[in-house]
């Protein structure tokens, strides 16, 4: 899994899985998902992030995963 923000956008992508996305649908305004030919999410996209989501602070909790922090 992947989280990243574009700040030229402000936007927000989370990637769930490495497969691509056949189908878009927007589930709020300003919030997509993105689904694979299965019908399975494989990415979370969210406009105007700054305004929806606190970008400053980030929990992970119990995750059994290394974190890689890329600036």
């Amino acid at each position: 899994m992947k989280v990243n923000y574009y700040i030229d956008t402000d936007s927000l992508y989370i990637d769930l899985s490495d497969k691509s996305s056949v189908v878009t649908k927007e589930v709020s305004p300003g919030i997509n998902l993105d689904f694979d030919e299965s019908g399975e999410i494989v990415g979370i996209d969210i406009d105007n992030a700054s305004k929806k989501l606190n970008l400053e602070d980030l929990t992970l909790n119990h995750l059994p995963a290394r974190v890689h922090i890329l600036q």
